[in-house]
């Protein structure tokens, strides 16, 4: 009789585990954003103002879901704010607009935030196997256990002028994205081997043409840190998407269908087309 207790106050507990997150969210996802909340998303998370209703709808559900889920922890001194919280998930869920299913970032537990760039310890080896020992000032950086550290500073400063774009929240969140496959190497959980098969042989053609853009010197919509490593490169792609959706179609047509297929959403809708840039031949492929 007692064994039959046990398992049952156990089960009791069990299903209590399982059903009060979920009421929980639920409740979250039930709450509409207030009026205020709205005002921030117009403000800095520039698509949001360009999206039907149905897009609004699906990035607000999106929205309450991450603030229900994630942790804001503030560093050196920083307070966080509602619109640090709301700035922050409204351009990470951009990346979530077009996806099935409800999940957010699933694997990420903690969104830290300094108030500018932040000093990070690197150590470096060189071919001799000397170790050096470094500090490197960083705007953003995404980590394998559950972390995205951003540099506020950086979140809400205006980036959609002229290219190559800079977004750290959109570059941090395409890590995460890419790191669901199971390793950050450029290639995200895509679905198919066909898909695998194109994805691979655009983006290492794009990426062999923008490393040799980088050697040269010559300017891209793609910033040259994407040069870096093929992680790096569809971090880059990713915020010249979202953020230079045209000149990205313009310039890399087979990149921009890959990452419409992947995203499958197309921000070219939240954005009048810019006025084409002229282009001096005799300044060694300097836009101008």
């Amino acid at each position: 009789m007692e064994a039959l207790l046990t398992i049952s106050i156990l089960v009791a507990i069990g299903l209590l585990a399982w059903a009060v997150p979920r009421w929980r969210l639920r409740r979250a996802l039930a709450r509409p954003l207030s009026g205020g909340e709205l005002a921030i998303l117009e403000r800095n998370v520039e698509p949001y103002r360009a999206m039907d209703a149905a897009q609004r709808t699906r990035l607000e559900r999106l929205v309450r879901r991450f603030l229900h889920e994630k942790t804001f922890v503030g560093c050196a001194g920083l307070e966080i704010t509602e619109e640090m919280r709301l700035t922050i998930a409204g351009q990470a869920c951009l990346l979530l607009l077009g996806a099935r299913g409800e999940a957010v970032y699933p694997t990420l537990n903690a969104v830290l935030v300094y108030p500018g760039a932040f000093l990070v310890p690197r150590r470096q080896v060189d071919a001799a196997g000397v170790v050096t020992e470094e500090r490197q000032d960083l705007l953003g950086e995404s980590w394998g256990d559950g972390r995205v550290i951003l540099s506020w500073d950086h979140v809400r400063r205006p980036s959609m002028e002229a290219p190559p774009s800079h977004n750290v929240v959109l570059h941090e969140f395409a890590h995460q994205l890419d790191s669901e496959s199971g390793t950050t190497n450029g290639a995200p959980y895509l679905g198919s081997a066909e898909r695998y098969r194109s994805w691979s042989e655009v983006l290492s053609r794009d990426f062999a043409a923008l490393r040799h853009d980088a050697w040269f010197g010559h300017e891209d919509v793609l910033d040259h840190y994407g040069a870096t490593n093929p992680a790096e490169f569809f971090a880059v792609a990713t915020e010249a998407f979202f953020e230079q959706p045209h000149r990205l179609a313009s310039r890399h047509p087979a990149l921009y269908e890959e990452f419409l297929k992947y995203y499958r959403v197309d921000p070219r809708q939240w954005q009048a087309a810019p006025p084409e840039p002229q282009f001096d031949e005799f300044a060694y492929g300097q836009w101008r």
